[in-house]
Protein backbone atom coordinates (compact mmCIF):
# COMPACT_ATOMS: atom_id res chain seq x y z
CA UNK A 1 0.00 0.00 0.00
CA UNK A 2 1.23 3.65 -0.81
CA UNK A 3 2.36 5.91 1.74
CA UNK A 4 0.71 9.14 1.47
CA UNK A 5 2.96 11.78 3.22
CA UNK A 6 1.61 14.78 5.75
CA UNK A 7 2.44 18.16 5.74
CA UNK A 8 3.33 18.59 9.14
CA UNK A 9 5.80 15.85 9.08
CA UNK A 10 9.07 15.20 6.31
CA UNK A 11 9.42 11.62 7.12
CA UNK A 12 9.48 9.45 4.39
CA UNK A 13 9.14 5.57 4.62
CA UNK A 14 11.98 3.44 4.41
CA UNK A 15 13.76 2.93 1.10
CA UNK A 16 12.77 -1.05 1.15
CA UNK A 17 8.99 -0.03 1.23
CA UNK A 18 9.03 1.19 -2.70
CA UNK A 19 6.98 -0.56 -4.96
CA UNK A 20 8.17 -2.84 -7.50
CA UNK A 21 6.02 -2.06 -9.94
CA UNK A 22 5.83 0.50 -10.74
CA UNK A 23 10.04 0.47 -9.77
CA UNK A 24 10.59 2.53 -6.69
CA UNK A 25 7.28 4.47 -5.95
CA UNK A 26 7.76 5.31 -2.84
CA UNK A 27 4.96 7.78 -1.50
CA UNK A 28 2.48 10.77 -2.24
CA UNK A 29 1.56 13.55 -1.48
CA UNK A 30 3.58 15.98 0.80
CA UNK A 31 4.54 19.58 -0.81
CA UNK A 32 7.61 20.66 -2.70
CA UNK A 33 9.11 22.97 0.21
CA UNK A 34 12.66 22.94 0.61
CA UNK A 35 13.42 21.44 3.78
CA UNK A 36 11.14 18.69 2.60
CA UNK A 37 13.09 18.25 -1.03
CA UNK A 38 15.97 18.20 1.23
CA UNK A 39 15.31 15.69 3.47
CA UNK A 40 14.09 13.26 0.34
CA UNK A 41 17.33 13.29 -1.64
CA UNK A 42 19.22 12.48 1.26
CA UNK A 43 16.65 9.94 1.94
CA UNK A 44 17.51 8.47 -1.05
CA UNK A 45 14.25 9.43 -3.16
CA UNK A 46 13.13 12.46 -5.65
CA UNK A 47 9.62 13.87 -6.50
CA UNK A 48 8.64 13.33 -10.09
CA UNK A 49 5.02 13.48 -11.49
CA UNK A 50 3.18 14.51 -14.45
CA UNK A 51 0.88 17.83 -14.54
CA UNK A 52 -2.40 17.20 -12.40
CA UNK A 53 -1.42 14.27 -10.59
CA UNK A 54 -0.43 14.27 -6.78
CA UNK A 55 3.09 14.72 -6.16
CA UNK A 56 4.67 11.21 -5.99
CA UNK A 57 8.14 10.16 -4.44
CA UNK A 58 10.56 7.46 -5.94
CA UNK A 59 13.63 5.47 -5.26
CA UNK A 60 14.10 2.85 -8.02
CA UNK A 61 16.02 -0.55 -7.61
CA UNK A 62 18.50 -0.32 -9.35
CA UNK A 63 19.54 3.08 -9.67
CA UNK A 64 21.60 4.76 -12.33
CA UNK A 65 24.41 6.77 -11.02
CA UNK A 66 27.88 7.41 -13.07
CA UNK A 67 30.79 7.37 -10.59
CA UNK A 68 33.53 10.32 -11.94
CA UNK A 69 36.30 7.70 -12.78
CA UNK A 70 34.17 6.08 -15.10
CA UNK A 71 32.95 8.73 -17.34
CA UNK A 72 33.47 7.54 -21.01
CA UNK A 73 34.04 10.50 -23.64
CA UNK A 74 33.74 9.12 -27.30
CA UNK A 75 36.19 10.19 -29.96
CA UNK A 76 33.48 12.33 -31.47
CA UNK A 77 32.93 14.07 -28.49
CA UNK A 78 36.40 14.12 -27.22
CA UNK A 79 36.92 15.66 -30.42
CA UNK A 80 34.26 18.66 -29.94
CA UNK A 81 35.31 19.68 -26.69
CA UNK A 82 38.62 20.32 -28.10
CA UNK A 83 37.40 22.27 -30.76
CA UNK A 84 35.87 24.71 -27.80
CA UNK A 85 32.86 25.34 -30.08
CA UNK A 86 31.01 25.92 -27.06
CA UNK A 87 31.51 27.69 -23.86
CA UNK A 88 30.28 26.58 -20.18
CA UNK A 89 29.86 28.26 -17.09
CA UNK A 90 28.42 27.53 -13.88
CA UNK A 91 25.27 28.59 -12.25
CA UNK A 92 25.28 31.36 -14.31
CA UNK A 93 21.73 32.15 -15.87
CA UNK A 94 19.67 28.75 -13.20
CA UNK A 95 16.70 30.04 -13.91
CA UNK A 96 16.93 30.01 -17.70
CA UNK A 97 18.42 26.22 -17.53
CA UNK A 98 15.86 24.90 -15.66
CA UNK A 99 13.11 27.29 -17.83
CA UNK A 100 14.66 25.32 -20.93
CA UNK A 101 14.37 21.83 -19.26
CA UNK A 102 10.92 22.19 -18.29
CA UNK A 103 10.32 23.04 -22.38
CA UNK A 104 7.84 20.05 -23.88
CA UNK A 105 10.12 17.28 -25.42
CA UNK A 106 9.24 15.23 -29.29
CA UNK A 107 9.23 12.29 -27.35
CA UNK A 108 7.18 12.91 -23.98
CA UNK A 109 3.51 13.89 -23.14
CA UNK A 110 3.67 17.27 -21.14
CA UNK A 111 6.26 17.99 -18.81
CA UNK A 112 7.30 16.94 -15.05
CA UNK A 113 8.88 20.05 -14.29
CA UNK A 114 5.98 22.07 -13.05
CA UNK A 115 5.59 25.72 -11.84
CA UNK A 116 5.77 24.31 -8.62
CA UNK A 117 8.40 22.26 -9.38
CA UNK A 118 10.55 25.24 -11.11
CA UNK A 119 9.96 27.27 -8.30
CA UNK A 120 11.01 24.89 -5.48
CA UNK A 121 14.11 23.91 -7.09
CA UNK A 122 14.75 27.57 -7.34
CA UNK A 123 14.51 28.45 -3.90
CA UNK A 124 16.96 25.15 -3.09
CA UNK A 125 19.56 27.51 -6.12
CA UNK A 126 18.89 30.15 -3.62
CA UNK A 127 19.64 28.24 -0.71
CA UNK A 128 23.10 26.78 -2.46
CA UNK A 129 21.98 23.56 -2.90
CA UNK A 130 20.97 23.72 -6.67
CA UNK A 131 23.10 24.21 -9.11
CA UNK A 132 22.98 24.78 -12.74
CA UNK A 133 25.39 24.10 -16.30
CA UNK A 134 25.12 26.36 -19.13
CA UNK A 135 26.25 25.40 -22.73
CA UNK A 136 26.59 28.80 -24.77
CA UNK A 137 27.24 28.68 -28.40
CA UNK A 138 27.87 32.97 -29.51
CA UNK A 139 26.09 34.28 -26.34
CA UNK A 140 23.26 32.07 -27.17
CA UNK A 141 22.14 29.15 -24.48
CA UNK A 142 22.15 26.26 -26.70
CA UNK A 143 22.43 23.43 -23.44
CA UNK A 144 22.78 22.85 -20.01
CA UNK A 145 21.51 20.65 -16.67
CA UNK A 146 21.02 21.63 -13.27
CA UNK A 147 20.92 19.50 -9.99
CA UNK A 148 21.85 19.24 -6.03
CA UNK A 149 25.09 18.90 -4.37
CA UNK A 150 25.47 17.39 -0.73
CA UNK A 151 28.44 16.38 0.36
CA UNK A 152 30.51 14.31 -2.18
CA UNK A 153 27.52 13.88 -4.06
CA UNK A 154 25.84 15.42 -7.09
CA UNK A 155 22.00 14.47 -7.99
CA UNK A 156 21.27 15.12 -11.39
CA UNK A 157 17.95 16.10 -12.41
CA UNK A 158 17.50 17.17 -15.86
CA UNK A 159 19.36 18.70 -18.92
CA UNK A 160 18.34 19.95 -22.39
CA UNK A 161 20.01 20.38 -25.74
CA UNK A 162 19.55 22.60 -28.42
CA UNK A 163 22.66 21.60 -30.80
CA UNK A 164 24.70 19.05 -31.42
CA UNK A 165 25.45 16.42 -28.03
CA UNK A 166 25.10 20.47 -26.18
CA UNK A 167 23.91 18.61 -23.07
CA UNK A 168 27.01 16.15 -22.85
CA UNK A 169 29.42 19.21 -23.33
CA UNK A 170 28.07 20.64 -20.29
CA UNK A 171 27.82 17.24 -18.72
CA UNK A 172 31.55 15.94 -19.45
CA UNK A 173 32.34 19.97 -18.14
CA UNK A 174 30.82 18.90 -14.99
CA UNK A 175 31.79 15.06 -14.27
CA UNK A 176 35.25 16.60 -14.45
CA UNK A 177 35.03 19.49 -12.13
CA UNK A 178 33.28 17.13 -9.51
CA UNK A 179 36.14 14.62 -9.88
CA UNK A 180 38.35 17.06 -8.89
CA UNK A 181 36.45 18.92 -6.35
CA UNK A 182 36.19 15.49 -4.50
CA UNK A 183 32.54 14.17 -5.20
CA UNK A 184 32.40 10.12 -5.50
CA UNK A 185 29.10 9.91 -7.66
CA UNK A 186 26.36 11.70 -9.43
CA UNK A 187 22.98 9.95 -9.37
CA UNK A 188 21.37 9.54 -12.37
CA UNK A 189 18.24 8.08 -11.02
CA UNK A 190 16.94 6.49 -14.15
CA UNK A 191 19.11 4.73 -17.15
CA UNK A 192 19.07 6.20 -20.61
CA UNK A 193 21.17 5.56 -23.49
CA UNK A 194 22.35 9.21 -23.34
CA UNK A 195 23.92 8.55 -20.04
CA UNK A 196 24.71 5.10 -20.23
CA UNK A 197 27.05 6.47 -23.28
CA UNK A 198 28.67 8.78 -20.65
CA UNK A 199 29.29 6.02 -18.54
CA UNK A 200 26.27 5.43 -16.27
CA UNK A 201 25.40 2.31 -14.95
CA UNK A 202 22.73 0.99 -12.46
CA UNK A 203 23.93 -0.50 -8.83
CA UNK A 204 21.82 -1.97 -6.03
CA UNK A 205 19.80 0.37 -4.42
CA UNK A 206 21.06 -0.53 -1.14
CA UNK A 207 24.39 0.04 -2.35
CA UNK A 208 23.40 3.42 -3.42
CA UNK A 209 22.21 4.13 0.18
CA UNK A 210 25.80 2.66 1.65
CA UNK A 211 27.03 6.06 -0.49
CA UNK A 212 24.28 8.37 0.81
CA UNK A 213 25.51 7.02 4.71
CA UNK A 214 29.29 7.56 3.70
CA UNK A 215 29.44 10.72 1.77
CA UNK A 216 26.43 13.03 2.42
CA UNK A 217 28.21 14.67 5.61
CA UNK A 218 31.36 15.18 4.13
CA UNK A 219 32.94 17.91 2.93
CA UNK A 220 34.41 18.98 -0.53
CA UNK A 221 36.26 21.88 -2.37
CA UNK A 222 33.12 23.16 -4.69
CA UNK A 223 33.69 26.48 -6.18
CA UNK A 224 30.17 27.15 -7.27
CA UNK A 225 30.93 31.10 -8.55
CA UNK A 226 29.17 31.97 -11.91
CA UNK A 227 31.88 31.66 -14.65
CA UNK A 228 33.07 30.11 -17.25
CA UNK A 229 34.98 26.96 -17.09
Amino acid sequence: MLTWLQRDTLDFPPLEKAMREPNGLLAGGGDLSADRLIRAYRHGCFPWYQQGQPILWWSPDPRTVLFPDELHVSRTLGKLLRQQRYQVTFDQDFSAVIRACAQPRAYADGTWITGAMEAAYTELHARGFAHSVEVWENGELVGGLYGLAMGQLFFGESMFSRADNASKVGFVTLVEHLKRWGFVLIDCQMPTRHLESLGARSIPRSLFADYLKKHLDLTHSADWLPRRV
